[in-house]
């Protein structure tokens, strides 16, 4: 047929794949939402028309296909598939992938067209009517001292087994930085060592630095920075992953010079040497991002050193959805907000006393440790099944996985690691 066609075509899709989904456990996910006919025969229009323009083929249940050729797309419901988006937008989206309404043979490479158009999908009278049709954040989602213990328990504290299962020997969660791209699974442990080395040598640290980490993870760059003689105070709100950090800090023999608190930023004291902190001001917010950056130079004393590594996004779509409620922040991240380059340089200009002397960008290096943790995630589903994590729970986090990992892939999404200072004051 001819690309664009929308007349059926010889090979319906594949039907769509069957599982039970819990309405107690996921309750937005069992049944689509109640909407009215005509919003969804406008939101019908409105995404049959942003897929005919993509380079993409989308094949409908009767056969039907749309779109200008590429990876393949198969909507198996198309009604609650376009009921959701029109109630929901992009949450809809997702939650209809996790109820199996729709799917694809390459998601993350459908995921990755998808990202690349992400500011055309929606036509401009829409994009300016934002306000009226997108949902917005939960008040209870911001990230306030009481409201981020709740935000980073329902992801980190889902279970250590879990994320054992698919991350590396490190329980590294963040981008590595590989010697050369592609990757493979048995150079990710490497490349996440370089990336905690890196982090520690552009923060300068030696024996009897003090370093303050915010975001503990699993503990293993406090464990490197102690192996280098340095004393450790290194701060999380998960137990669960306090808990493990323990144990491995004390397994490498150096639980006396790291400490794990149960502490959020906000609270921390004392001064330090250096100041580390990796992928954790994506679970800040706009809102506190002043507060945060204060934090790292009150904490840093003169003459010392903040090493970040940081997700970031477009500047101008970070401004056009900052409010707006995701699917990553219902189900993945809640409180999650990407930073931008500027946001960043311009918050640290205007309220702190820090420099940002150094920045380096490694989207393409994420999106190859996506594609292994991904990878990994997928032939271990068995293992995850064990653990209790049913089939719409797998369908979430390989949505979640393939999501990220597309925005790497498109360029919608980077990661900096960046070096700060604060100069001696003068005397």
């Amino acid at each position: 047929m001819r690309t664009g066609d929308t007349h059926p075509t010889t090979a319906p899709p594949a039907g769509p794949p069957h599982f039970p989904v819990d309405p107690i456990r996921w309750p937005d996910v069992a049944a689509p939402p109640p909407a009215s006919p005509p919003r969804t025969a406008v939101a019908a229009a409105v995404v049959r028309r942003a897929l005919r323009q993509l380079p993409l083929r989308v094949r409908f249940a009767d056969g039907t296909e749309l779109g200008k050729g590429g990876p393949v797309l198969h909507i198996h419901r198309p009604e609650a598939f376009h009921r959701r988006i029109g109630k929901q937008g992009l949450v809809g989206f997702g939650e209809s992938y996790m109820a199996g309404e729709w799917d694809a043979p390459d998601l993350v490479a459908a995921l990755t067209v998808l990202a690349s158009h992400a500011s055309k999908l929606v036509p401009a009278p829409l994009q300016r009517l934002r306000g009226l049709w997108a949902l917005r954040q939960p008040s209870a989602r911001r990230n306030t001292p009481l409201g981020s213990r709740s935000n980073i328990s329902h992801h980190y504290d889902l279970s250590n087994d879990l994320f054992a299962l698919f991350l590396d020997e490190t329980l590294s969660y963040s981008s590595g930085v590989f010697r050369g791209l592609p990757a493979t699974w048995g150079l990710l442990a490497d490349a996440q060592r370089r990336k905690t080395d890196r982090l520690l040598d552009l923060a300068e640290v030696r024996e009897d630095s003090r370093v303050l980490e915010i975001g503990t993870g699993w503990g293993e760059l406090a464990i490197r920075a102690a192996a280098r003689g340095a004393r450790v105070t290194s701060l999380t709100l998960s137990s669960e992953q306090r808990d493990l950090a323990l144990e491995r800090v004390a397994a490498a023999g150096l639980a006396d010079r790291v400490t794990v608190e149960l502490c959020d930023y906000r609270e921390a004291r004392g001064t330090y040497d250096a100041v580390v902190s990796v992928e954790m001001i994506e679970a800040v917010g706009a809102e506190f991002w002043p507060t945060y950056f204060r934090t790292l130079d009150e904490r840093l004393a003169p003459g010392g050193r903040v090493a970040l590594q940081a997700i970031t996004m477009p500047h101008e779509r970070m401004l056009a959805s900052r409010s707006t409620y995701t699917w990553i922040q219902k189900y993945i991240f809640p409180g999650g907000l990407l930073p931008t380059v500027e946001a960043i340089a311009g918050t640290v200009r205007d309220h702190t006393r820090l420099a940002i002397v150094r920045r380096d960008s490694y989207g393409a290096h994420y999106a190859e440790t996506l594609r292994l943790w991904r990878e990994r995630f997928t032939e271990r589903a068995g293992e995850v099944a064990a653990l209790g994590f049913d089939e719409t729970f797998r369908r979430m986090w390989t949505f979640y996985l393939a999501y990220s990992e597309a925005g790497f892939r498109s360029g919608y999404l980077d990661v900096q690691q960046y070096s700060l200072t604060k100069e001696e004051i003068a005397r």
